[in-house]
């Protein structure tokens, strides 16, 4: 039976014990991973154990993020200022053989939202796409560890929501929110990304 449990560690939940999960998924957060919380850094050990361990994790934004600094990397603020609303993905040569990527097209929509990115992905791991502001969108690690910066759970109202709220901020990095609320479109190659995991986690069970 397909079941999912949500822990919100930064409300004080306690990180479950490993043993009870087949994979894990770490969604976005409105906090800054350079903050160095304290539920942050717990979820950090948790995670480096967990991909040391051989789970599959697919890391979303923040979750990216937090992934790739329990590994070693180093995130920080994007050089390039915020990236906000649909942006093109650009595929780099190792994701034709990625289990999550291979057989997606050079370059397709996502959508995106974040001031922080990873600047440097961790030792050994194989960076799997870019966009014109960010150098490392997504990357793997080991056979089952991925992050991806963009948002494949967003669909486009969920999007515009975004540049909405972040209006100020998308003005403030020399961004019109109304423009790119304009430009936001459909990402389903992205979304696929989240079924694709899923798949994989169920056929590596079955191993």
């Amino acid at each position: 039976e397909a079941e999912t449990v949500v822990v919100n560690v930064e409300h004080g939940e306690t990180l479950p014990d490993r043993g009870e999960f087949a994979a894990t998924i770490v969604t976005g957060s409105a906090a800054f991973v350079t903050d160095r919380a304290d539920w942050s850094e717990r979820s950090a050990d948790w995670l480096r154990d967990a991909a040391h361990a051989g789970m599959p994790l697919l890391g979303i934004c923040y979750g990216h993020q937090l992934l790739a600094h329990a590994l070693g990397g180093e995130v920080a603020y994007n050089p390039a200022g915020r990236e906000s609303g649909t942006i093109r993905l650009e595929l780099e040569a190792p994701a034709a053989a990625d289990p999550l990527f291979a057989g997606l097209p050079a370059t397709f929509p996502a959508h995106a939202t974040h001031l922080q990115t990873v600047l440097r992905a961790p030792e050994g791991a194989t960076v799997l796409a870019r966009s014109v502001q960010d150098n490392c969108h997504a990357f793997r690690w080991g056979e089952q560890a991925w992050g991806l910066q963009f948002h494949p759970e967003f669909a486009t109202h969920h999007m515009r929501g975004y540049v909405r709220a972040r209006a100020d901020c998308i003005a403030r990095h020399g961004g019109c929110a109304r423009s790119v609320a304009r430009e936001v479109s459909a990402a389903p190659l992205a979304r696929q990304l989240l079924r694709r995991f899923v798949r994989h986690v169920r056929r590596s069970e079955h191993h």
